[in-house]
């Protein structure tokens, strides 16, 4: 199983309608990060789990869903985290 899967895999404990991973870790070749093998990537994730939820405690909630990749696998991670409500009304930033 690749890294894409892997991460499609653990966030779907977060019961996501949508998820878009954008693997950028190309564009850092030669970063520092990037020499451990640790990816960079962008992801975008709809969930109803985000309800209620701070920007700040929808990033908790995807890097615990995570876990041991963030410390592996995954060296930058960018996280747009709404709510299917959000999407629906078109007010994401």
């Amino acid at each position: 199983m690749n890294t894409l899967e892997l991460i499609r895999q653990k966030l779907a404990t977060l019961d996501p309608e949508k998820i878009e991973i954008l693997d950028e870790s190309a564009r850092h070749a030669g970063h520092e990060g990037a020499k451990s093998g640790g990816g960079h990537y962008f992801l975008t994730i709809v969930s109803s789990r985000f309800s209620g939820q701070s920007t700040m405690a929808r990033h908790r909630l995807v890097y615990a869903a995570l876990g041991e990749m963030m410390r592996k696998d995954i060296h930058a991670l960018s996280v747009k985290a709404y709510t299917p409500e959000e999407v629906r009304s078109d007010s994401i930033h």
